[in-house]
């Protein structure tokens, strides 16, 4: 690392609220990433939005993830360089290759897959022994993002995450099964197992609370109080029949009380399992006092270390941990003389490669999968190009998506929701049903066609771009901007609502806002709702094409934006 570029990362470290002095641990590549000395006396690990990954995956890091506003420049919206130099990290190395999507396909030829239950359950058991009495944490989005997950209605996750040894948990697609089967699996597979938290969850009817709020445990004669919060948007976010009951939202008062009763209790440490989101968390940090730590999920945001908030009652550290099984967060924690007195963590990325699969994990994931391989091993094609899917606006997964609905439906514009889960594929690589499940494994998969105004189609498009780059994080919730096929149209992030949005062509017309067009999408939130699944849709355009080409990008014209440390 050169001058400069040292002296930059040091700037944008200390804008970003790091704790410059724990960033010369994170520069290192190779076995020696796992031998993580110990500290304290109380651990917790922490995964979240593994997405149904059992086997290890290619999933490769966003190359936009724009912060606006206060936002901008700090984490987690930095990629690509930025990102690197924030962090210390050398390009073309293992961190390079986990944490950004720099020379992604080079990289993974180099460094291979990621994740997998069965090297993470090895990870966990290998941190576990070096620190006892340390808690397994899952931050949620766990049983949903495969075609086994689907067709099982979770269990093969829930089997897994048993006998991974997770000891908490709280929840966002989860409840995309329905309430009742939310409920089921808590009152009997987790029974005594697996603590399922969630303080901002109540009935509509009397406001009692459906889940745990918290649970407190003794750590090494260690007091630590775990909270759990589940995503706030569920009802808003997904269709709101699965959980017609229940009601959900941030609800910052209700988390207030539930901090001063566990400190009542005698917690000298207070937890918070997240999944609002990072730019949620770091909000809510600010604004409600006695939390320690947040361990954060829902955005996939990969930090390395965490970003200290302040508030009026002190300090609050929050974290984000990834996605897709690829990363486990490990917070170290002193507590003495009835407080925490300092915190340490690291968030491992975990390379299939340097971690022999556990055994008994593997085992299980065989026996869960048997009954499907043959439906999941079924060629559909082959891809010529890196098929992937994050970013803000668009990837190639979406946008071979995008294709299939204008093809198959005989659409004049399609939407693809931003959704951030969905696997890699390789160039090369074949195109199996199991891969497309990847991207389109949901309990609400239904395409559509509807005639839409021009209007009405500014109005979608201002809404979604609200709910990503609206300045009050609040008001986010969390996923990408919904991807575009047939039509092109300028964005401008930094504007305000109903104004983002401009510029919008068919074939380099002006889309006019009192003519109609025939417009495809899928996953639609209302009830009532059907359609030819999504899956048939792209398995549909697959079969007829023996070979994809790299999908031509649909993307946005961005205006306002240049020099954002979120375009990489």
């Amino acid at each position: 690392m050169d001058r400069r570029a040292f002296l930059e990362a040091l700037a944008v470290a200390a804008a970003s609220g790091l704790p410059l002095a724990s960033r010369a641990a994170l520069d290192g590549d190779g076995r020696d990433v796992y031998d993580l000395p110990t500290f304290g006396n109380a651990s917790l690990l922490h995964f979240t939005d593994c997405h149904a990954q059992l086997l290890p995956v290619h999933f490769r890091e966003p190359n936009v993830n724009l912060g606006i506003g206060a936002a901008a420049g700090r984490p987690p919206h930095l990629v690509g360089e930025h990102f690197l130099r924030a962090y210390g990290f050398a390009p073309r190395t293992r961190n390079a290759y986990a944490f950004t999507h720099l020379e992604f396909e080079k990289a993974a030829k180099v460094y291979g897959r990621m994740g997998g239950f069965a090297h993470m359950a090895t990870l966990v058991k290998r941190l576990k022994a070096s620190r006892p009495g340390a808690l397994l944490l899952d931050g949620g989005d766990n049983w949903q993002g495969s075609a086994t997950a689907l067709w099982t209605k979770g269990q093969d996750m829930i089997d897994a995450s048993k006998l991974l040894g997770v000891d908490v948990m709280t929840g966002h697609w989860e409840f995309t099964y329905g309430q009742e089967r939310v409920k089921q699996v808590v009152e009997n597979d987790f029974k005594g197992k697996v603590e399922f938290l969630a303080q901002n969850v109540s009935t509509a009817d009397f406001n009692d609370p459906v889940f745990k709020a918290y649970t407190i445990r003794e750590i090494n004669g260690a007091t630590v109080a775990i909270i759990g919060q589940a995503f706030p948007y569920t009802p808003i976010a997904n269709p709101r029949y699965f959980v017609s009951d229940w009601t959900f939202g941030i609800q910052e008062a209700e988390l207030q009380k539930r901090v001063e009763e566990v400190r009542a209790k005698g917690a000298q440490a207070v937890v918070l399992l997240s999944h609002n989101g990072m730019d949620v968390d770091l909000k809510l940090a600010s604004r409600v006092t006695g939390i320690d730590v947040i361990l954060g999920g829902h955005t996939h945001d990969a930090v390395p270390l965490p970003v200290e908030v302040a508030n009026p009652g002190g300090k609050t550290v929050v974290t984000n941990a990834g996605s897709n099984g690829k990363f486990l967060g490990v917070l170290d924690m002193d507590i003495r003389e009835g407080r925490l007195r300092e915190v340490r963590y690291r968030l491992l990325p975990i390379f299939s490669n340097l971690l022999p699969a556990d055994a008994e994990m593997a085992s299980h994931i065989s026996k869960a999968r048997a009954p499907f391989l043959d439906r999941l091993g079924e060629n559909l094609s082959t891809s010529s190009g890196l098929l992937y899917r994050r970013g803000n606006f668009n990837g190639t997964v979406d946008q071979l998506i995008l294709d299939s609905l204008l093809a198959v439906k005989g659409a004049q514009i399609a939407f693809s929701p931003g959704f951030r889960w969905g696997t890699t594929l390789m160039p090369g690589q074949v195109i199996t049903t199991e891969q497309v499940m990847d991207w389109t494994a949901i309990t609400y998969p239904y395409t559509t066609l509807n005639e839409i105004s021009g209007e009405m189609i500014k109005t979608i498009l201002e809404d979604i771009c609200d709910n990503l780059f609206n300045p009050d994080p609040y008001y986010q919730q969390g996923g990408d901007m919904v991807r575009v096929g047939g039509m092109t149209y300028t964005c401008t992030p930094g504007e305000g609502m109903g104004r983002r949005i401009s510029d919008m062509r068919l074939k380099g017309k002006p889309i006019e806002p009192g003519k109609t067009y025939k417009v495809a999408g899928w996953a639609p939130v209302a009830e009532g709702a059907t359609g030819q699944p999504i899956w048939e849709v792209v398995t549909q355009y697959l079969k007829g094409r023996k070979t994809v080409a790299p999908p031509k990008l649909s993307l946005p014209k961005l205006v306002g934006v240049e020099g954002n440390p979120g375009i990489g």
